[in-house]
């Protein structure tokens, strides 16, 4: 979803918490991977691998110059033949320590076994994030928690939409004489809109 959707969704949205919400929640999560340079594990459950979430963190993470926040995709089931980057299973939890950060997005409810790994993580000093129904199973579990029930009148979907923007957006400013990407794009797109100069 690009700058001008996030931008019509945070309008359509105005007055309801969610906006204030994800961005909150973001914080939380770049306060997490930042000051350790990285370790964003990012997994669903059984049911639903978070691929859409995965990408627009890896695009905000690129305009913002936060490459902290390239998450790595955990998965439930890893097929012969993957490629590396989606070959990454639940034993990669194993090694979650302090400096990981976990993000489990779970539309529905992590088994049993996954709560399970993510707790042995905890202990060992990871810090666990949740994007969730309100499964009670995740309430002790995760440091930081925004849950999206059936009745808030949102979907789980569009509130990655809304976390993955506000991670990339509050990030520091660019060091000068660098200017960002969307800096560049902005000063662009004013030039190809701004009239033509009079001629006298």
């Amino acid at each position: 979803m690009d700058a001008v959707r996030v931008a019509l969704l945070r309008e359509v949205l105005a007055g309801t918490e969610w906006p204030a919400a994800a961005r909150r929640f973001a914080g939380a999560l770049r306060s997490s991977v930042v000051p350790h340079g990285g370790g964003l594990l990012l997994m669903g459950t059984a049911g639903y691998e978070p691929w859409h979430l995965a990408a627009h963190l890896v695009d905000e993470s690129t305009w913002s110059g936060l490459p902290e926040l390239t998450p790595t995709l955990v998965r439930h089931r890893v097929e012969p033949g993957d490629p590396a980057h989606l070959a990454i299973g639940l034993g990669r939890l194993e090694a979650a320590g302090r400096g990981a950060t976990l993000l489990l997005v779970a539309p529905e409810r992590p088994g049993a076994g996954l709560l399970e790994r993510v707790h042995d993580a905890r202990r060992a000093g990871a810090t666990v994030l949740s994007l969730d129904d309100g499964e009670p199973g995740v309430r002790g579990l995760a440091h930081e928690r925004l849950t999206v029930t059936g009745t808030d009148g949102v979907d789980l979907d569009t509130v990655q939409h809304l976390v993955s923007a506000a991670a990339g957006e509050n990030s520091a400013p660019a060091p000068r004489g660098r200017r960002r990407f969307r800096d560049r794009l902005s000063r662009l797109a004013d030039q190809l809109t701004a009239p033509p100069p009079a001629r006298w």
